[in-house]
């Protein structure tokens, strides 16, 4: 469908002037919720983004990380089921140029969004690695040096990163204190492989309503094409009934001018046997 189809078709009117309603009003509930969902998506993804930006600096805490767990695990829910509305959108029945529209607006509004949400979870992933990486390192440290000496922090507590600062306190714990730091990595691994879980989650999403849409789309185009054709069809019929009447409106011309003639003719001959 060429941009100048979809731009006439986005300014048309979706509502009926004589009953106030849409054209289908279940499906401009529908598409009105999932349009307003992904906006709230893409407020997330923003949200997101900046809180992976503390990660590793000296804002790091661990409510700051679940506080981004918590964001991904919401987002990646709407996702899953803004995806599914997306797909009940897409195999609406007897859908009008207007409805087609929005299906292919929505869908591109959603796999725009989709690829920036994975790219954040990404990054979060990548993110939580190191954190468990570092921490247990800093973990088995600990456990091995027994009542060695703590490092030196270097600097004051508060512009350590949250892996040092943890390190540092681990020095001084206890062996209660030790097992809480090793349930935390242990979560942390579980953030990542639900993450990692996600990840492929939405893949899948992805490529069913990437092969949908495609078909769709070809399915729009000949309807276009068919439409196209009809356009074609109708002109030259009309200039065919037309060539036709111009032959009809000829022919009674000629009629008319025989019959004049003969008419003629007949008033002659009459004219010459009564004289």
């Amino acid at each position: 469908m060429s941009f100048a189809r979809l731009s006439s078709l986005e300014a048309q009117p979706t509502t009926s002037r004589e009953t106030g309603y849409s054209d289908d009003p279940e499906f401009h509930r529908l598409t009105q919720s999932l349009s307003s969902r992904l906006f709230n998506l893409t407020s997330n993804i923003t949200k997101a983004n900046h809180i992976l930006t503390l990660l590793g600096t000296k804002k790091d805490t661990p409510e700051i990380r679940d506080r981004l767990q918590k964001l991904l695990q919401e987002t990646r829910e709407s996702f899953k089921q803004i995806g599914e509305g997306i797909k009940r959108v897409q195999l609406w029945e007897n859908a009008s140029p207007q409805q087609r529209f929005i299906q292919e607006k929505l869908s591109r509004e959603f796999t725009a969004a989709l690829p920036d949400f994975q790219a954040v979870q990404k990054l979060s992933v990548e993110k939580q690695r190191q954190y468990v990486i570092q921490a247990r390192s800093a973990l088995d440290t600990i456990q091995h040096e027994g009542d060695s000496h703590p490092p030196s922090p270097g600097g004051d507590g508060e512009t350590m990163p949250l892996v040092q600062q943890q390190a540092a306190q681990l020095q001084l714990a206890s062996q209660s204190d030790v097992d809480f730091q090793e349930s935390m990595i242990q979560e942390r691994e579980e953030e990542i492989r639900d993450i990692e879980e996600g990840i492929t989650q939405l893949n899948e999403i992805f490529r069913d309503l990437g092969t949908m849409v495609g078909e769709q789309g070809h399915m729009v185009q000949r309807v276009w094409q068919n439409i196209d054709n009809t356009r074609t069809d109708t002109r030259a019929a009309s200039r065919e009934l037309t060539t036709a009447a111009r032959s009809q409106k000829a022919a009674r011309n000629r009629a008319c001018c025989l019959l004049l003639i003969l008419a003629v003719v007949l008033l002659v001959v009459l004219l010459a046997v009564l004289t």
